[in-house]
């Protein structure tokens, strides 16, 4: 395998890697939000603000 072969099958692994990685991130994100749903407060109003 001389240096180009290599250099291209490292990006294509490096950057399906990452793709992969972020795929899996986001099903887990999703997963989350379904397991636990954010709850707004009635009396904070519009929900814009922390706390107020």
């Amino acid at each position: 395998m001389n240096n180009w072969d290599f250099g291209l099958t490292l990006t294509l692994v490096g950057m399906g890697g990452t793709l992969v990685s972020l795929w899996v991130l986001t099903f887990v994100m999703k997963a989350m939000k379904r397991l636990f749903p954010v709850k707004l407060d009635k009396s904070a109003g519009t929900g814009s603000g922390e706390g107020k």
